[in-house]
């Protein structure tokens, strides 16, 4: 029988997942489990500064490349603000240690740019509604308009007034029953198709770990 590197990797995969597996049921394997998680978790860190120091690497090169053309030089500019936050970041939350610096940072940079992505978002959301109109207009695309309008009424004070009462309440119904009903949906999908992903890797169908 031929091995390789690839039946070498399905064996410890399977292995592995197998006794991460049992040991949520059999009482005698606790302490294998919890080092094998363990050794996960140090892999998992180790592929996390891989992955950073890569970053670094690519906008470094970005940065000390010459020549190129008008449109690829301005890249440049935005790998040096990525390299200047990330080593402002790193001497204030690792080394200087001051959490009132580090709250700063968050406040008034991480905030700001999360705010500008869900604005984003929102106005991504409008132009695709606009478009869903203009292809077809039916039962469902009118309650999704009067949802999305309800919910974006209601999020901000009316001609200085405040918020509406009953369009507050409206939202809320949206938000705490369809739009919960939704997450849990969606929740429950991503966990049937991780059990699935799992499964097929412990069987052998899938072999993300090479071969």
């Amino acid at each position: 029988m031929k091995f390789s590197f690839s039946t070498i990797n399905a064996a410890v995969a399977i292995s592995a997942g197998l006794i991460v597996l049992l040991g949520y049921f059999l009482p005698g394997l606790e302490f294998i489990r919890s080092t094998v998680l363990g050794w996960a978790s140090i892999t998992a860190g180790f592929a996390l500064l891989a992955g950073v120091l890569n970053l670094l690497s690519v906008h470094w090169a970005k940065i000390t490349r010459t020549g190129g053309t008008a449109q690829t030089r301005p890249l440049g500019v935005y790998s040096v603000v990525l390299l200047s936050a990330f080593l402002v970041t790193l001497i204030v939350a690792g080394i200087a240690d001051t959490s009132a610096w580090a709250l700063w940072i968050y406040q008034y940079v991480q905030v700001p740019v999360e705010t500008s992505l869900l604005a984003l978002l929102a106005v991504t959301l409008a132009a695709a509604s606009v478009q869903l109109l203009r292809r077809r207009f039916d039962v469902y695309t009118g309650l999704f308009m009067a949802a999305a309008l309800i919910a974006l009424i209601a999020s901000v004070p009316l001609f200085g007034v405040g918020e509406v009462s009953l369009l507050s309440q409206a939202r809320g119904w949206l938000i705490q029953v369809p739009a919960m009903a939704g997450i849990r949906g969606i929740l429950m999908g991503v966990a049937l198709g991780s059990i699935a992903t799992g499964l097929r890797i412990l069987m052998g169908a899938d072999r993300p770990y090479g071969g």
